[in-house]
């Protein structure tokens, strides 16, 4: 994923709280167009009661050329299927993409991906039809959706001429319930105090998990899951039902 700013703390946003994602579904599956988008939500979602210990679960990591889904591109993702027992890194994807917008210097040096390497890429058209598949009848699990959502939302809408859609289980946010519920008092900032980063690397060593290379698709979205099983273990429940997480 791609971070060029400070830490992220819009958990007060909850841009889907309180939606009935199966009506959602549901309802989806009736008015889209486009034939993927149709079989995508026709898989349906999970009632919102279901324990998170039977949520099917799929890690996402989107490296994008900036920030803003509008005029900025997705220039790989990664996918890694897991559950709270296991992760199945056997079953992990990557694609690299050739973005709708060209690269910019900074992107570039946050994750790598050079010119040369997506010159022959595909355009995400052409992987929509594996990708969406794999998406259908999971629960996303990401850190910050605003990148992962807001991106495949755009995208899509370019490519296929309707948006989408989906609950994401957000990491960073779970993160910020914890250590960002109230502000710094103003004698904690004067005697320069600064809240607890809450960007995944930062997450993760709070939970003693091991550093790995960061801005690499794949890798980040093992690191998110592997995250969110430590989430649960320490402060939530295998009964815990999604609805407290997911948004």
């Amino acid at each position: 994923m791609l971070y060029l700013g400070p830490d992220k703390t819009d958990h007060r946003q909850r841009d889907s709280a309180g939606r009935n994602w199966q009506q959602y579904y549901q309802h989806q599956a009736t008015t889209v167009q486009h034939p993927l988008l149709r079989q995508f939500y026709a898989a349906g979602m999970i009632a919102a009661s279901t324990p998170i210990s039977q949520v099917p679960l799929l890690a996402i990591d989107f490296e994008t050329t900036g920030l803003n889904a509008e005029d900025n591109g997705i220039v790989s993702i990664g996918l890694v299927p897991f559950n709270l027992q296991r992760i199945f890194c056997s079953r992990a994807r990557q694609w690299l993409l050739k973005p709708r917008f060209a690269l910019t210097d900074s992107s570039v040096t946050v994750h790598r991906i050079t010119h040369s390497e997506i010159s022959n890429a595909p355009d995400l058209s052409a992987v929509l039809p594996e990708l969406l598949p794999l998406l259908a009848g999971k629960v996303a699990v990401v850190h910050y959706r605003q990148i992962e959502r807001s991106f495949l939302a755009a995208s899509v809408k370019v490519r296929l001429g309707e948006s989408i859609l989906f609950p994401v289980i957000d990491t960073m946010e779970l993160e910020a319930r914890l250590h960002r519920a109230k502000p710094l008092s103003w004698w904690d900032k004067l005697r320069g105090r600064q809240q607890l980063s809450i960007r995944l690397d930062a997450s993760r060593s709070r939970y003693q998990l091991p550093p790995y290379r960061p801005h690499h698709a794949v890798t980040d979205a093992l690191a998110s899951a592997e995250l969110l099983q430590a989430q649960i273990s320490h402060r939530f429940s295998p009964d815990t039902p999604v609805s407290d997480l997911w948004c």
